[in-house]
């Protein structure tokens, strides 16, 4: 009896520990934002976070406001090791002009890769590019493409974000 209860015990904390595990973020996850009325029409809400260390921290600590009138798109700017973890996410409101550029590019004297993806929609920055294929302009979830991100200008981007981070 003793160790069929202990069997038991065993079976629940495992499954417990493999969700505790799970680290994405789904649309599940956002289905019941707070619901509150537009400033204007056409306004819309991007996940915004500053420097998080993954997805599913910049997701789950996102303020809930709507950007301002001037962004069109959300915009988010992934990190990986060469491990392809998670080093940073940052995502924010945007204007046209800031996403020019997506795609993935090495980062120089580093392993790091850096993938900057646009999207247009309501909350449509739920996830974060790993790669070329992901690290898009899109008007709809991994749909269409953009200007890919050039070496050259990766400094500037992350140069932009970092502006962004002590404003």
């Amino acid at each position: 009896y003793y160790s069929a209860e202990m069997e038991v015990w065993i079976l629940l904390l495992a499954a417990a520990v493999r969700s505790v595990q799970m680290r994405d973020f789904t649309v599940e996850d956002i289905v019941l934002l707070h619901p509150s009325t537009p400033p204007r029409p056409g306004a819309f809400k991007c996940f915004t976070c500053q420097d998080a260390p993954d997805n599913y921290d910049c997701n789950r600590w996102a303020p809930d406001v709507y950007c301002p009138q001037d962004a069109r798109f959300c915009s988010t700017l992934h990190v990986t090791d060469g491990d392809g973890a998670s080093v940073s996410v940052t995502k924010r409101c945007a204007a046209p002009q800031d996403c020019q550029y997506t795609g993935c590019a090495a980062m120089a004297d580093s392993d790091y890769k850096v993938c900057s993806s646009c999207c247009e929609g309501n909350i449509c920055n739920l996830l974060v590019p790993r790669n070329d294929s992901e690290a898009v302009f899109s008007t709809a979830p991994l749909v269409g493409s953009a200007t890919r991100i050039q070496a050259a200008a990766l400094p500037s981007i992350i140069f932009i974000s970092g502006v962004f981070a002590t404003a």
